[in-house]
């Protein structure tokens, strides 16, 4: 399949929501993979490393170190991704924590569709822990 990226006002035409649901697999694949990488273990250890990685509290705190960093149009994807409006909030985490998380998985979604993969690997980087705390917890 020939990828065919959007133009960034394409890509604005799209709800924060459906942004959002393929960040949210955009985010999810670069965790296992970065685990991954950090060492070959257990199938179990490694779901137990990703579940820290991808839950909306460790993702609303990297909320705040990804805002400084980010471009002014960034930022706009972000706080659209935080303002939008779903249905549910998990029992895990509170309504605040899961519309930044929705934000970061929105700005994913986005740059993504946008083919700003380049972008993505910085932003990600930055979220990560180091390796020993990723996979130890």
């Amino acid at each position: 399949m020939d990828r065919q990226y959007l133009t960034e006002r394409e890509a604005n035409s799209y709800s924060p929501l459906s942004l959002a649901f393929l960040g949210d697999s955009v985010y999810d694949t670069l965790v296992r993979e970065y685990l991954l990488r950090q060492a070959n273990m257990p199938v179990a250890k490694l779901h137990s490393a990703k579940i820290k990685l991808v839950c909306a509290e460790f993702q609303s705190e990297a909320y705040d170190s990804l805002s400084d960093i980010l471009t002014e149009h960034e930022l706009s994807v972000l706080k659209r991704g935080r303002n939008a409006t779903g249905n549910t909030v998990p029992k895990h985490a509170d309504a605040a924590q899961y519309r930044r998380a929705t934000a970061i998985e929105c700005l994913f979604g986005y740059l993504y569709i946008t083919g700003q993969n380049q972008r993505i690997d910085q932003l990600f980087s930055a979220m990560m822990p180091d390796e020993t705390e990723a996979i130890s917890g």
